[in-house]
């Protein structure tokens, strides 16, 4: 692997022109195929073997051209002050309005409130419904511009107008500025990092260019392949934070390997060989994680992990030939890594200390990374259990987590659509917002009607339930729908027993009838959502962490030491999900944050947060550890090889970490609960899995378990391949000239 790699850099760096030319030429094609394909419609969101799902698709099967899973508008108002909604004048702008409505395109019907009971006991506010042929995400702006532009009369006559439902959906769009803060400080941490704008220039250039690949293809095939916004923007989260870290690490080895006294070709080529052996594996965790995610079998899921995977795969890629190919465009610009320190010291060096030189060069390197090292080996059963303790006692409120979707009452209170659930919520009750839809499929029975009466009767005597409407029968009288209001708010637990209790209670009726109750909807979607991504988890966290533990044991040649990367990273994400339960559900910090409404977590995010966080989670542990292993095989005692590795790359490594917090905490601006609560949740499980994790758990670990971190039975030595991610087999190219051999020049650092 090193050596091949070592080759292919040399190789981008001498023939940079052609390198950078397919790559710029690859960003153009993306951006050309972006910018000339079909806008996308809307992604399809489905979840195969739920029952919501099941009675979706018998609806649009017994009742065709019903448009089951078509958008809906609400449109409330509320009357002035001393008057009520059924006063002549209101009435009839109300009517205006739904008339205005109905002459609209991919508009099924609008109700009368008038007529269809739409108007609170006290009479302030009343509510017009409309439906539409299409998923509210796929409705026309010009459709979604007239449902918005519906109330501007009413409001003008002095009623209270707002407008919700999922037709207003729009794709949810991290904050801009936020990216741009994010970005920023990455550039300052890059420049601090490697020592010139140059050098910091060729992370960020290159992760820009990556992104811009991935987003635009993915933009490119979003019409044919039904992918969604949110596809491009956890591809722009992810790619973001990978490729700059992955050329950080590269460039900051070149820098090195130029210390070291080698050419700039040769310290391409070191670099690529080296540092992007790690690159290499450590993208390759990545994608595993991000691909796993098909084995949900939610395809909206699915799309997403494997768009980021492959703008992942984009990312090493780039980091194994444009950055070698813009090294050889910068020459002398980037200096090799000290250069300044060592002038300056050079400069400040008296002459009768020149003899103390060797100890003076021990001392500029003994920076905050080996004092720490240092500090963690004299005692690491402290830093252990401070480190263990601390994080879990930051994972407690795990244990009271509640899992749901956002719905509209999550909803910034500036927005409309919050207003206008709010509005729902005084006037006719919290569950309001939440209908359940109750499909009777009575074709097996003897009676349909009589069963569907069965079926009412029964939910009518369940706890919680506030209205039962009448059932309406489809044209073949054999299937039926009911529409239940709960007494509660569409993401309390309350109302998920309702759904459940619907459910047993049906079962009951269909071996006394034999017709089918199923229970569907936004709410109930939902509910089986979450229910399905509960039990993805276990199999999905044993298959990533499985396939990655066995691709870890290739790279260190080891079993303990991918044993304590595994349990590090459960240890970080449990304390990353604790700290999301205490800021979106519990409020804690929720104003600093800009969090308007606590509520359960997004079902999505235990399984999402497993998926990316341990693949970045794995960066840092192989970024880290293979330095130290290098160290190892190269003759240092197990202490040695820990210090020499914090020595080298703990900087990179917590820069890195800085750099991907930035990226990650600006998507915390966005005004959507979702983005805003990824951000905050990849941001932090970041902190603590590269600065209590790997800086301190790893560390002590390796120092009491010694020469038994590096065990691995003989039988499975032979057995497994030699990828050499060390760089062992660079050593026969400094055999050629021993003057350069830099393990003659080796510095065991003292432990």
């Amino acid at each position: 692997m090193a050596t091949f790699l070592y080759k292919l850099g040399r190789l981008a760096f001498r023939r940079r022109h052609f390198v950078a030319l397919i790559w710029v030429a690859l960003l153009t094609l993306a951006g050309v195929g972006a910018a000339s394909a079909p806008a996308p419609g809307t992604t399809s969101f489905s979840i195969p073997g739920t029952e919501a799902q099941k009675a979706f698709d018998l609806l649009e099967q017994r009742f065709p051209g019903a448009s089951a899973d078509g958008g809906t508008g609400r449109i409330v108002f509320k009357a002035p002050e001393g008057e009520k909604m059924t006063d002549a004048d209101n009435k009839a702008i109300v009517a205006k309005t739904t008339k205005e409505l109905s002459d609209g395109s991919e508009v099924v019907s609008v109700t009368d409130p008038f007529t269809t009971n739409a108007v609170s006991e006290d009479g302030t506010v009343a509510y017009t419904s409309v439906k539409y042929d299409a998923p509210g995400m796929e409705l026309t702006d010009t459709t979604r511009d007239a449902l918005e532009a519906a109330g501007d009369d009413a409001r003008a006559a002095g009623l209270t107008v707002d407008i919700g439902g999922d037709a207003l959906q729009a794709a949810a769009e991290p904050g801009a500025a936020g990216e741009i803060v994010g970005l920023a400080l990455a550039a300052v941490v890059l420049v601090i990092t490697l020592g010139s704008l140059v050098a910091a220039g060729l992370p960020l250039l290159t992760a820009i260019i990556g992104v811009g690949i991935g987003v635009s293809t993915i933009t490119a095939l979003a019409n044919a392949l039904d992918l969604g916004d949110t596809t491009s923007t956890l591809a722009l989260m992810i790619g973001l934070a990978v490729g700059i870290d992955y050329a950080l690490f590269i460039v900051s080895r070149y820098r090195g390997e130029l210390a070291d006294g080698r050419d700039r070709e040769e310290a391409a080529g070191r670099a690529t060989g080296t540092a992007g052996s790690a690159v290499v594996f450590a993208g390759l965790t990545v994608v595993i994680a991000l691909a796993g995610l098909a084995v949900v079998n939610v395809p909206m899921l699915t799309k997403m992990g494997l768009a980021a995977a492959g703008t992942v795969v984009v990312a090493v890629l780039i980091a194994l030939t444009m950055i070698p190919a813009l090294l050889g465009y910068a020459g002398r610009t980037i200096r090799p890594a000290g250069e300044k320190r060592k002038s300056r010291k050079k400069r400040s060096e008296k002459p009768e200390t020149a003899g103390n030189a060797g100890n003076a060069q021990v001392a500029a390197k003994a920076g905050l990374g080996t004092r720490w090292a240092h500090f963690v080996i004299r005692r690491p059963v402290a830093v252990l259990l401070l480190g263990v303790v601390g994080l879990g006692a930051i994972a407690v409120p795990v244990t009271q987590l509640e899992l749901g979707l956002p719905d509209e009452g999550s909803q910034p209170t500036s927005t409309t659509q919050r207003r206008a659930y709010d509005l729902l919520s005084d006037g006719f009750g919290p569950g309001f917002n939440g209908p359940l839809m109750i499909v009777v499929d009575a074709e097996k029975s003897e009676d349909p009607k009589a069963a569907v009466a069965t079926v009412t009767d029964g939910i009518k005597g369940l706890k919680d339930v506030v209205t039962v409407t009448p059932a309406a029968f489809n044209k073949a009288g054999d299937t039926a729908t009911i529409t239940v209001i709960p007494n509660s708010k569409p993401s309390s637990t309350q109302t998920e027993d309702l759904v459940h209790a619907i459910r047993d209670e049906g079962a009951g009726i269909k071996a006394d009838t034999g017709a089918e109750v199923l229970v569907t909807g936004t709410t109930a979607m939902n509910i089986d959502f979450s229910q399905k991504l509960n039990d993805a988890l276990i199999p999905y966290l044993g298959l990533v962490v499985g396939l990655a533990f066995l691709l870890l044991i290739v790279v260190f040649r080891s079993i303990l030491v991918p044993l304590k990367a595994a349990l590090g990273f459960l240890l970080s994400v449990l304390a990353a999900l604790g700290a999301v339960v205490a800021v979106f559900q519990w409020g804690w910090l929720g104003g600093l944050l800009g969090v308007e409404e606590t509520g359960p977590i997004m079902s999505m995010m235990p399984i999402f947060m497993v998926g990316v966080v341990f693949g970045l989670a794995m960066d840092y542990e192989v970024f880290l550890v293979t330095r130290m292993r290098e160290a190892y095989v190269h003759g240092e005692t197990p202490a040695q090889a820990i210090v020499t590795g914090f020595r080298h790359s703990s900087r990179v490594v917590a820069a890195a970490a800085v750099i991907m917090m930035a990226v990650f905490g600006g998507f915390i601006t966005s005004s959507e609960q979702m983005i805003k609560m990824i951000g905050f949740g990849l941001a932090i499980a970041v902190f603590f899995d590269a600065f209590v994790v790997r800086m301190a758990i790893v560390p002590a670990v390796l120092a009491l378990l010694g020469k038994k971190a590096w065990w691995l039975p003989k039988w499975l030595d032979r057995a497994l391949p030699n990828v050499d991610v060390e760089g062992e087999g660079l050593k026969a190219l400094d055999s050629r000239n021993s003057d350069s051999d830099p393990d003659n020049d080796r510095e065991l650092v003292r432990a």
